[in-house]
């Protein structure tokens, strides 16, 4: 196909802090006429009705009433990731744009670092690496000690792909699982994991030894967790949190951490990201934070990558779009 045939697809950039890796180019053009924002701007009168697709790549560009006012001929949007928080459903519907996401292969990855959260917050691994590197270490106390994980009982908010994975990760470590989510699991999918259902969050708040959130964020879970709901979780607990950072109520979990209302936090995710320099939440020796890298591997990237660009083709020929994301926002 020659390239003035190719659909015209927008993105933010190329390389750099946000914009599409450069190793997926090639793929990428082979399928659409990539149109940076940059190029977009600077020739909007002829590329405005060529645009049919925006590849969104990591929450860029950013979507708003206005460009979608200058994109009369857009009809998908291609998201990568699980969270849609970053789009209005509503305005997209309302301008006759679909939207698609990547749910599926992120889970897997994204529930290994669950695990890795836990691990690490649990034997204290970063702590331990600073104490086995300080130039200031000079024998390793026989006192500083761990918690367990193995037969440990894990408390899963959200049994969606991603929570479901973190629970037989967890059942080769022997924990007793409970979960809550909106929607009870089916009995054989609660028995291949030994899962518990918690009808009521509360119930799986005051057992749990960790508290693990894989929800998606809607208005419904927008600080889900808060004040009340640490008070509940036993003193020797740990939250870990792979899914938004505002699922959580920030600084009801500084203070709770401060005041050892529960013992520790492992974080993927936090409000905004990365965190103000000087936030309390980066002083606190019992919480691990990284950088929001759920799907950071090369071969998931790649099938985000790849699974958007068969969305957009679907989305511009008229076929069933896979992943996508039906129903307006809540």
């Amino acid at each position: 196909m020659e390239d003035q045939e190719l659909p015209y697809v927008l993105i933010d950039c190329i390389g750099g802090k946000h914009g599409v890796y450069e190793d997926h180019v090639e793929f990428l053009e082979k399928h659409f006429r990539l149109i940076t924002m940059k190029e977009y701007l600077e020739n909007k009168k002829f590329l405005s009705k060529k645009i049919s697709a925006i590849y969104m790549w990591y929450q860029k560009p950013v979507i708003n009433e206005e460009l979608l006012q200058s994109l009369p001929n857009l009809k998908i949007v291609a998201s990568s990731g699980v969270g849609i928080d970053h789009l209005d459903l509503n305005l997209l519907s309302s301008y006759g744009v679909k939207v698609s996401n990547t749910p599926f292969v992120v889970s897997t990855d994204t529930a290994d670092l669950g695990m890795a959260l836990m691990l690490a917050s649990s034997r204290r691994l970063v702590e331990g690496y600073q104490m086995a590197v300080s130039p200031d270490t000079d024998y390793f106390p026989a006192d500083w000690l761990g918690a367990e994980v193995s037969g440990a009982t894990l408390g899963i908010v959200g049994m969606g792909t991603i929570g479901y994975k973190v629970a037989e990760r967890a059942k080769a470590f022997e924990m007793k699982i409970l979960y809550h989510n909106r929607n009870q699991r089916n009995r054989e999918e609660e028995s291949a994991v030994g899962a518990i259902y918690c009808k009521k969050i509360d119930d799986l708040l005051q057992q749990s030894d960790f508290v693990l959130l894989s929800v998606n964020l809607t208005p419904q879970t927008h600080k889900l967790i808060g004040k009340r709901e640490l008070e509940l979780m036993k003193p020797t607990a740990t939250l870990i949190n792979i899914s938004r950072g505002l699922v959580v109520d920030q600084d009801a979990l500084v203070e709770a951490l401060q005041n050892k209302v529960i013992k520790a936090a492992a974080l993927d995710v936090t409000y905004p990201e990365p965190l103000p320099r000087d936030h309390p939440l980066l002083k606190l020796k019992n919480v691990i934070i990284t950088p929001h890298i759920g799907s950071a591997t090369k071969k998931t990237r790649r099938l985000m990558m790849e699974n958007m660009t068969e969305s957009i083709q679907a989305g511009l020929t008229g076929l069933p779009i896979p992943n996508e994301v039906s129903g307006k926002a809540a």
